[in-house]
């Protein structure tokens, strides 16, 4: 109750005080698991993602920010699950697989962290494993706009990709499929 609240407010917010916009909403499966991935600039941005989407985003958030009076709540409502990012986080693996399994859309940022010059950052390969171990498709999705408090924010959602050629799950075949994804966030993005 108070997440769709807040989040009912918080599209308020994006419509009427960031022009906000939305592009590609058809390309949203309806269904079915999904590995969600987006470049990563701004804070912002999985507030933006998830308020995007009719559908729950159970993004993967970086362990730190539970331990935040607050926020830590706020992300935890949101669905968000942590990750350590400091090793393989197991726990982690083993939420987001099953999310997937249970038809659920999981959020990712191959990134890893948030881009301080704009520019997209090398992906890690942690989503491309999740969707080759799950056989979910990859959703790209170009978020832009989210810098500063004031501008139009833009989201625009890819055609996702489906997993079915990279299925040996080689290193090669999740660096393809990262570097394949990251191209396409591009593309949307215009780059």
């Amino acid at each position: 109750m108070i997440f769709r609240t807040l989040k009912f407010l918080v599209r308020i917010i994006l419509v009427v005080v960031r022009r906000w916009e939305i592009e590609g909403a058809e390309n949203i499966p309806g269904s079915d698991g999904v590995v969600l991935v987006a470049n990563h600039v701004s804070y912002w941005d999985p507030v933006v993602v998830i308020c995007a989407f009719k559908r729950k985003v159970y993004f993967m958030a970086k362990a730190e920010l539970f331990k935040i009076p607050v926020v830590g709540y706020v992300v935890g409502i949101s669905g968000a699950f942590p990750v350590r990012r400091d090793r393989t986080d197991r726990n982690a693996i083993r939420t987001a697989l099953r999310l997937l399994e249970e038809g659920e859309v999981v959020g990712v940022f191959p990134e890893g962290t948030r881009s301080h010059s704009g520019e997209m950052l090398k992906p890690h390969l942690g989503a491309a494993m999740l969707a080759l171990k799950s056989g979910a498709p990859v959703l790209p999705v170009a978020v832009s706009g989210t810098r500063g408090f004031w501008g139009k924010i833009r989201v625009r959602v890819g055609r996702p990709i489906p997993v079915e050629s990279f299925k040996t799950g080689s290193r090669g075949d999740l660096e393809s499929l990262s570097d394949l994804a990251m191209s396409r966030i591009g593309a949307l993005l215009g780059e």
